[in-house]
């Protein structure tokens, strides 16, 4: 059972469009996002809600992408949450703009976000939800900029979806969020075979 789902991103007006806070948009997305109360705890933005299975936490850590593992650690640790019961809801420059991914443990990807929850919990075990934000061009890793900088890609995620990318970005949104709800209302395995790669 999905205990804890952090929605990675930026905090602040200047990010709140960005390609790097797409999980912040599915968020305000959820059917019941509107009933959450959410305050400042674990360095972040925190709500919870009681369903028949038990009782669901929402993190949005507040400590920029690079460090969201800072919050999600202590959120984690306080309630004694394994990282099996936990899901993280990312941006994802591997799959192209309107794909979804959901997948459990594997490689990181380069999403610093992701490499800062492994340092803090110690594991990759953890639940992915993936939303395409496709990369610019087909830019590969350090283009843009000086070999291995990664130039372009930093100002990719940073910047916001144009407009003509806009539908494709909320049909994603709108079907991440049902696929989302349906993750926390059972076993997200059984879900792998329909979502571990989708076009929506």
């Amino acid at each position: 059972m999905i205990e804890l789902a952090a929605f990675l991103g930026n905090p602040g007006l200047r990010y709140a469009d960005n390609r790097h806070n797409a999980a912040w948009l599915l968020c305000a997305c959820l059917p019941f996002y509107g009933d959450l109360v959410w305050r400042k705890k674990f360095k972040g933005l925190y709500a919870e809600r009681d369903v028949p299975l038990g009782r669901q936490r929402f993190l949005k850590p507040q400590t920029f992408m690079n460090l969201s593992g800072e919050s999600l650690e202590a959120a984690a640790s306080f309630y004694k949450i394994s990282p099996e019961n936990i899901i993280v809801i990312h941006d994802e420059l591997e799959l192209p703009l309107g794909t979804l991914s959901l997948k459990y443990s594997g490689g990181l990807g380069g999403h610093n976000g992701l490499r800062s929850i492994k340092a803090s919990l110690g594991t990759a075990d953890f639940w992915r939800l993936r939303i395409g934000i496709g990369r610019p061009g087909d830019r590969l890793p350090g283009e843009g900029g000086p070999p291995g900088s990664g130039k372009g890609i930093y100002e990719w995620v940073l910047s916001d979806f144009s407009a003509a990318e806009k539908p494709a970005l909320e049909s994603a949104l709108s079907e991440g969020a049902a696929l989302f709800v349906k993750a926390l209302e059972g076993d997200p395995q059984k879900l792998l075979p329909e979502w571990a790669k989708k076009n929506t």
